[in-house]
């Protein structure tokens, strides 16, 4: 039976449905981006709005370049607040005196083997008062693309002064469609501190990734009890991230001097296996050789850029003892037993069936970068206070 002019009709228009959801998908993964949490650095923890000047973000990227971050998976430098300037007649978006030259400073970067990424907001200023991108999405899209950036961090702050709550989606896709009309593919990461659920929705508006807490200000409050009360609440969240689209605890409190380097391997730990965004917040110039140490371990890093992409979840929680665990894709499992409790060590353990596993299992420590044997039906460690063991179980 030959179909109807109906039928043939119809069939078009679902074609054309499924081919437009298939560019619109494409185009939220920018052909690519982002199919592993970003890594990169961002300025803001480290001088708290005030991006100094054009050396600066040259040194810190030259320092980045060389000193083994980007050999183990760092790439983007991004500017946060600070740059921007004033509005030519044109409407088009200005750099101030600190930075002469933003398609340069971007070719600079470029020439590292690095990537750029840039901040704005969808309301009229920024969080510290600089110019945002309100009704000039477009113009601020094609600056962008024609400096050559890689990466936008877009901040709600003064867009609640414009723009009701309900508004709010429909004012980030403005900035995703406008960056997707200038054809350069660019990261773009929703900062929607004030607005409830945006792991919810941030995928349908072009996001590549969303913070999913308040972030700390100032940079002194990045402590310990910060770091714990946002990673340890991720729980549940994971059927969000994938591919593209991550949920973002924030930048990295590695290195800033307030965690002792128990707790900085602690935020690592449970970073990686929450598949994070790896955005160091430090000064990446004068660091220890200690802190660059927990930022670059490459095994660690490894269960982060899992190509499967499955964030992790908590297995079991006893008083302030924790096991979380992330499948990877080779049939293995990352797992991280936590101990968020004073006094000493604590003996953790983790049960093979818990976390899909029947028969042995080999087990390796990624901090310790030592394989420790094979174990039956369970692992257990002794976890110092507020440190973590992460080791990755592999069925034998």
């Amino acid at each position: 039976m030959r179909p109807t002019k109906r039928g043939w009709v119809f069939s078009f228009c679902l074609l054309l449905v499924f081919v437009g959801a298939a560019v619109d998908i494409g185009h939220a993964r920018g052909a690519g981006l982002a199919l592993t949490p970003p890594m990169g650095w961002d300025g803001w923890s480290s001088y708290y709005g005030r991006i100094t000047n054009d050396a600066t973000v040259r040194a810190e990227a030259r320092a980045m370049a060389t000193n083994g971050m980007k050999a183990a998976g760092f790439h983007y430098i991004i500017l946060d607040e600070g740059w921007e300037g004033l509005r030519d007649a044109h409407g088009r978006i200005q750099a101030n005196s600190r930075f002469p030259d933003m398609k340069e400073l971007g070719d600079y970067i470029h020439s590292l083997g690095l990537k750029f990424g840039v901040y704005s907001s969808p309301g009229p200023y920024t969080c510290g008062g600089y110019v945002g991108s309100y009704q000039h999405e477009i113009e601020d899209a094609k600056t962008f693309a024609a400096w050559g950036v890689d990466y936008l961090k877009y901040d709600y702050c003064s867009a609640k002064l414009v723009y009701p709550a309900a508004e709010m989606q429909s004012a980030d896709r403005k900035m995703y469609d406008a960056l997707r009309s200038t054809g350069r593919p660019i990261v773009f990461s929703l900062y929607e501190t004030d607005l409830d659920q945006v792991w919810r929705w941030g995928r349908s508006v072009g996001a590549n990734m969303w913070v999913t807490a308040a972030q700390a200000r100032p940079p002194t409050y990045q402590d310990y009890n910060r770091m714990g009360s946002i990673g340890f609440e991720q729980d549940g969240l994971e059927k969000y991230a994938g591919p593209g689209h991550w949920n973002n605890p924030g930048v990295l409190a590695i290195g800033n001097g307030r965690l002792t380097p128990v707790e900085e391997k602690m935020q690592m730990s449970l970073w990686a296996i929450l598949a994070a965004p790896l955005i160091a917040g430090n000064d990446l110039r004068t660091m220890t050789g200690q802190t660059l140490a927990i930022l670059t371990n490459r095994e660690v890093i490894a269960v982060d850029q899992d190509p499967k992409g499955i964030e992790g979840h908590r297995v079991t929680e006893e008083g302030q003892l924790a096991v979380w665990a992330r499948p990877l894709s080779d049939g293995s499992q990352a797992v991280g037993l936590f101990n968020r409790e004073e006094g000493g060590d604590a003996r953790i353990s983790v049960n093979f069936s818990e976390i899909g596993i029947q028969g042995p299992a080999r087990v390796r420590d990624l901090w310790a970068h030592k394989d420790l044997g094979i174990y039956r039906g369970s692992f257990s460690a002794a976890v110092p206070s507020y440190g973590a063991v992460m080791v990755r179980v592999t069925p034998e």
